[in-house]
């Protein structure tokens, strides 16, 4: 990770939790102690944190906050389980045939479909601009983007208006990851997400979710969707077998590919 990256996402971190550690960021960032202490003193040499003992935090805005997603950064789910979301997004791909249009919302397991889109001659609506970008660069495929405010933290586009680009396509299948699915639903960690995935759910013809084995069986306390919903489930072999059983008794096809453990 890019140090400039590495300190956006403490700046992050800090807006959501006004302290942390020096030990949590490691946890959070995959670096180490002198890393995270270097990013600290820059930090904090350039005004945007305060440095305290055992950690940072924030320093308070004069101005009003903005409206804020929450969730986990982009680039910190990016690195996580890399190899198994790979496999994922590859078998996504795999139901995919040249000249299909299709949507896929922002996110790191969704973000790994760019690898193995290279080849392929699609329209492709998605919200992620990470993701349009890598497509764009080295690929033919015809990308849409939907019109709206750009969300750096998770790396994607979010429009406030009703009737924008989104409402006059149509895909036949929508790819989306979550931070968890369960026999509640596909869970959310944001209202604004929610309202925003919506909007893109109604153009499309299937949902299949991405979702790797940790985050088979988990709950939150927003839905996007319940299973009715939901067409296809891929993750991998690590996934909890009584849950996947359920999805499939509630008519969704369950698609696993081999964890790389």
């Amino acid at each position: 990770m890019l140090e400039k990256q590495r300190q956006q996402l403490i700046l992050d971190f800090l807006d959501e939790s006004q302290f942390a550690s020096v030990r949590i960021l490691c946890e959070q960032l995959s670096s180490s102690e002198a890393t995270i202490r270097r990013d600290l003193n820059k930090l904090a040499e350039l005004g945007k944190i305060k440095k305290i003992r055992g950690g940072a935090e924030a320093i308070p805005s004069a101005v009003a906050p903005a409206v804020k997603i929450s969730g986990k950064s982009f680039w910190v789910d990016k690195e996580k389980n890399v190899q198994t979301k790979r496999l994922i997004a590859k078998r996504a791909v795999e139901l995919c045939a040249d000249g299909e249009s299709i949507i896929i919302n922002g996110g790191s397991s969704t973000f790994m479909m760019a690898e193995f889109l290279q080849e392929r001659q699609m329209n492709i609506l998605t919200n992620s601009f990470v993701l349009a970008h890598e497509l764009l660069e080295s690929s033919q495929n015809q990308i849409t983007l939907p019109g709206g405010e750009v969300y750096r933290k998770q790396s994607i586009i979010l429009s406030s208006f009703e009737n924008d680009t989104t409402q006059n396509y149509h895909g036949s299948k929508m790819f989306m990851g979550c931070p968890g699915i369960s026999e509640v639903g596909v869970m959310e960690t944001d209202p604004l997400l929610i309202l925003a995935e919506q909007k893109l759910r109604k153009r499309a013809e299937k949902l299949i979710v991405l979702a790797d084995s940790s985050k088979i069986g988990v709950k939150g306390n927003l839905i996007f969707s319940s299973l009715s919903d939901v067409d296809a489930v891929i993750t991998d072999s690590n996934a909890d077998r009584a849950t996947l059983k359920y999805f499939e008794q509630q008519g969704i096809e369950v698609i696993v590919v081999e964890a790389c453990d």
